[in-house]
C-alpha cells in the first residue's frame, strides 16, 4: 500500500509578485512566505559588512518590516524581492557602519580560532582573518562593491544599481578596492 504525500498549497509555488501583491493586501502568511525564501539573502550581507550577527539579524528583521510597511509601492514585473532586499540591506548597513564610526573608537576584536591546529587549517584561517580585516577596513563603499560583487556574486551592473553608481564609476570604485586589499593583506605578510 503506497502512501500519498500531501500536495504542498499552490501558494508555496507563486511568483514574488503575486505574494508581494497579498502581502499589499495585508496577508501575513505570504509575508512569512516571502521571509522563508529570502531572509537570509539580507542577512548575509549585513553579517559580512558589519561582521556583527546579531547587527545583521536587525537589518533583515528590518528589510523585511520595510516590504511589509512600502508594500503598497511594490511594482510588479520588475528586478524581484531579493534585488530589493539587497538594496534595504546594503544602504542600513553603510547607515550603521558610518553611524559606528561617530560612535566608537575601539578596536574590532580579533576572532578566536576554532578550527583543528593543523598546519594547512592555520594558514587558511590566517588568511581568511587577514582578508576579513583587510575587507572591514575598506571605506564602506568599497566595502560594499567588494561584498555584493565577491561574496553575493552579483553582477557589476547590478552591484552599481544598488549603490546608485553608473557603472564606469563602480568598477573604478571596485578596482580601487581590489588594490587596497592586495596591498593590505600583502602589508600582513600572509600568503595565499
Amino acid at each position: 500500500m503506497t502512501s500519498k504525500a500531501a500536495p504542498e498549497p499552490a501558494s508555496a509555488h507563486e511568483s514574488d509578485d503575486a505574494l508581494m501583491a497579498r502581502v499589499k493586501a495585508r496577508d501575513k502568511d505570504a509575508l512569512r512566505q516571502l521571509a522563508e525564501r529570502h531572509a537570509e539573502l539580507p542577512w548575509r550581507i549585513a553579517y559580512r559588512m558589519l561582521a556583527d550577527p546579531t547587527e545583521a539579524e536587525d537589518v533583515a528583521q528590518d528589510a523585511l518590516w520595510r516590504l511589509w510597511q512600502f508594500a503598497d509601492r511594490w511594482q510588479p514585473g520588475g528586478p524581484g524581492v531579493a534585488a530589493w532586499l539587497t538594496r534595504i540591506a546594503t544602504n542600513a548597513s553603510l547607515d550603521r557602519l558610518r553611524r559606528r564610526r561617530f560612535l566608537s573608537d575601539e578596536a574590532v576584536p580579533e576572532r578566536r580560532d576554532e578550527s583543528p591546529l593543523a598546519d594547512s587549517a592555520i594558514e587558511t584561517n590566517q588568511l581568511r582573518a587577514a582578508v576579513a580585516a583587510c575587507i572591514e577596513a575598506l571605506p564602506d563603499r568599497q566595502r560594499a562593491a567588494v561584498v555584493l560583487t565577491y561574496y553575493e556574486e552579483q553582477q557589476n551592473r547590478i552591484a552599481a544599481e544598488v549603490l546608485a553608481m553608473q557603472l564606469k564609476a563602480f568598477e573604478s570604485l571596485l578596482f580601487r578596492a581590489r588594490a587596497s586589499l592586495r596591498s593590505c593583506i600583502e602589508g600582513k605578510g600572509v600568503t595565499a
